[in-house]
């Protein structure tokens, strides 16, 4: 349960897994806000419940594929749904948003890689939950500004 939890349904046996779990991250984010099915501060459960449940099956495989394998994305659809909280979900937007996101998440500027140092599943989640954050205020100052 823990493989395919960590693996987002197995999306991290896949080549480019990272990227694949965020694109797929999207699409969830666009069905289920477009049918209304989310409110806004429901998404702060949800995010919460996303990061502890990534935390613990993180921790749990690492006794099986080392430190922050491949194989582990639920950091990356964690760090994505942070991206979109609280943003208008818009085409624009949600591109924007993926492609920030992966921006922070590959290059990992700004104190993310020191996160990554952090033991466990606790290590392999935060670097993605700060790009996530990273992305997530760039978007709203994009918006503020009216680029988006």
């Amino acid at each position: 349960m823990y493989k395919l939890i960590s693996t987002s349904l197995g999306i991290g046996y896949i080549k480019g897994g990272g990227t694949i779990a965020s694109v797929f991250c999207c699409i969830c984010l666009y069905f289920t806000r477009s049918c209304g099915i989310i409110s806004p501060w429901l998404s702060v459960l949800i995010a919460l419940l996303i990061f502890g449940v990534g935390v613990y099956s993180a921790s749990k495989v690492e006794e099986y594929w080392g430190k922050d394998n491949y194989r582990v994305v639920i950091d990356e659809i964690a760090g994505m749904y942070i991206t979109m909280m609280f943003i208008p979900l818009t085409a624009t937007t949600l591109i924007a948003g993926l492609l920030l996101f992966r921006l922070f998440d590959i290059t990992k500027p700004f104190f993310i890689r020191k996160l990554e140092k952090l033991p466990g599943g606790v290590g392999v989640m935060m670097d993605d939950v700060l790009a996530g954050i990273y992305a997530n205020l760039v978007l709203h100052l994009a918006i503020f500004v009216s680029l988006l």
